[in-house]
C-alpha cells in the first residue's frame, strides 16, 4: 500500500502520525519505505535518525537558446503554458522560476535553436533507519519549485514499494497546493491529520477537496488532540461519510518527546499501540 499522510495546514501532527505508522509496520516485519516529501522543511529524519547511504542532485531541464539559429519568431513563447518565455525585440527571455521543464519550446522550435540544460534545484538523500528504508528530498534555499524535487524522489525510490506485504508512507507537505498534488499522485489512499478547531476544519475541507474530490482518492481522518476544541470536525466527517480512524488525546509527554527528537510512539507506549491498531484498520480497507 502506498499511503500518503497529509494535512490542510502545518502543526497538526502529520509527521508524528507518518512516523508512528512506519515504525509500527516495521515492528511487525513488513517492508517499509518512508519518503519525506515535505521538501521545503523535511524533518522526519530528526526522529528516525537514518544512516545516509546515497545522495544525488536533481533539478529541471531549462531551455537554452542558440542565438545563431534563433530567428525570434516567438513560437517558443506561444507554446509555453507557464509564460516562462518571452520574445522582446527578437530576443528570447527566459524566466527560470516559471519554467516547468516540459520541453514544449524545444520540440516546437522550427529552427531547432533550443536545447536543454539541467538546472539543479535540490537534492535527494536515502539511507536506513533500522528496518525502514528512508529517503527525503531537500529543496535548495531560494528555489520556488518543489514539485520537480518530489517527482524525482518518488521516481527514485517508490517503484514497487507499495506491493503486497509492503508499506510506503509518504509524508506530504502541509496545505493543498501543487507540492501536495505531486505527493498524492499515485497513492492508494490518503490519511488526513487534523485537530478539532475552526482552523483545523477549514483546512481539512480544503484537503478533502483536493484528495477526494479532485484526485479521486479514498481518504480517512486522524483527529489529533481529540479531547480539546469542539466537535465540528466530527460532525463534518459524519456528514461527508469520511471515517475518523484514530483519535489521539492531548498528552504533554508526546509534545516533550517531539521537542527532544524522540518518536512519540517510543515515548508513549499507548500511542504505539494505537498506530498498530490503525494499521489493521487500513489493511482491512485495502482488503488484506
Amino acid at each position: 500500500m502506498i499511503l500518503a499522510v497529509a494535512s490542510g495546514k502545518g502543526g497538526t501532527g502529520k509527521t508524528t502520525v507518518a512516523i508512528g505508522l512506519a515504525r509500527a509496520a516495521a515492528a511487525e516485519g513488513r517492508t517499509v519505505l518512508f519518503l519525506d516529501c515535505d521538501v521545503e522543511a523535511p524533518n522526519a529524519a530528526l526522529f528516525l535518525h537514518p544512516e545516509w547511504e546515497e545522495e544525488r542532485r536533481v533539478g529541471v531541464l531549462l531551455p537554452e537558446v542558440d542565438p545563431e539559429k534563433c530567428t525570434g519568431c516567438g513560437r517558443c513563447a506561444e507554446v509555453c503554458a507557464y509564460s516562462a518565455l518571452a520574445v522582446v525585440n527578437g530576443k528570447v527571455l527566459l524566466f527560470d522560476d516559471l519554467c516547468h521543464g516540459c520541453g514544449s519550446c524545444m520540440r516546437q522550435c522550427p529552427e531547432k535553436a533550443i536545447t536543454e540544460r539541467l538546472h539543479t534545484t535540490g537534492s535527494l538523500h536515502a539511507g536506513r533507519a533500522g528496518a525502514i528504508l528512508f529517503a527525503r528530498g531537500v529543496l535548495d534555499v531560494g528555489r520556488a519549485m518543489a514539485p520537480p524535487v518530489i517527482r524525482e524522489l518518488k521516481r527514485w525510490k517508490l517503484g514497487g514499494a507499495g506491493g503486497p506485504g509492503r508499506l510506503a508512507v509518504l509524508d506530504a507537505p502541509p496545505g493543498a497546493s501543487c507540492p501536495v498534488v505531486e505527493t498524492l499522485r499515485g497513492a492508494d489512499r490518503v490519511l488526513l491529520v487534523t485537530e478539532p478547531t475552526p482552523f483545523g476544519l477549514h483546512d481539512l475541507e480544503q484537503a478533502i477537496g483536493l484528495a477526494r474530490d479532485a484526485l479521486g482518492l479514498p481518504v480517512d481522518v486522524v483527529l489529533n488532540r481529540a479531547d480539546e476544541g469542539d466537535d465540528a470536525v466530527e460532525r463534518f466527517c459524519e456528514k461527508e461519510g469520511i471515517p475518523v480512524v484514530l483519535r489521539i488525546p492531548f498528552d504533554r509527554k508526546i509534545a516533550e518527546a517531539y521537542s527532544e527528537g524522540i518518536a512519540p510512539d517510543h515515548a508513549v507506549p499507548e500511542v504505539g499501540r494505537a498506530f498498530r491498531d490503525l494499521l489493521l484498520v487500513l489493511a482491512g480497507r485495502e482488503g488484506g
